[in-house]
């Protein structure tokens, strides 16, 4: 997949996948960051010896909202940026389901197929990613979601044919 497309390239990547991330480490630091950011600091997350003695995942997991937040990193990392886009939004998610427990230490990515695109007004185009993200050496993955974004783009740049 090229660094760069054109919005008029856009609708040919509908159905495919565009995009796998790098391989991310969640670190017991990381998790302990986003506990301390959202304030849920439940022993599952946070507490490495009570987690081991009390859970059947042998030490921390990661929030699930931790994970999903990733995404963002993972989109960075590996989807091409669109040359006319001015701003990029977080529509929102249709679907989040979390399938397996991100445990620490465990290496996550991101695999993405552009679901849906479509224009909305003169200088919008939402795309609709299916996202996993995988967890290195899991058969299933860690999750899986529906994620909406709008591409936001000067409209004299909307392509004659949308």
């Amino acid at each position: 997949m090229p660094q760069e497309i054109s919005l008029s390239d856009v609708k040919d990547l509908v159905g495919k996948e565009i995009g796998v991330s790098d391989w991310i480490t969640v670190t017991q630091k990381i998790i302990d960051g986003f506990a301390d950011a959202t304030d849920d600091h439940q022993f599952i997350h946070t507490d490495p010896v009570r987690a081991a003695a009390e859970t059947p995942f042998g030490g921390t997991i990661a929030h699930g909202f931790l994970s999903l937040s990733l995404l963002s990193a993972m989109n960075y990392n590996c989807l091409p940026r669109v040359r006319e886009q001015t701003m990029g939004i977080n529509y929102g998610f249709d679907k989040v389901r979390f399938m397996t427990p991100v445990k620490c230490g465990a290496k996550v990515r991101g695999r993405f197929t552009m679901a849906e695109a479509r224009f909305r007004g003169a200088g919008m185009l939402m795309v609709t990613y299916d996202v996993t993200v995988d967890i290195e050496g899991e058969r299933k993955p860690a999750l899986t979601a529906n994620w909406l974004t709008i591409i936001q783009f000067d409209p004299k740049d909307r392509p004659a044919d949308a």
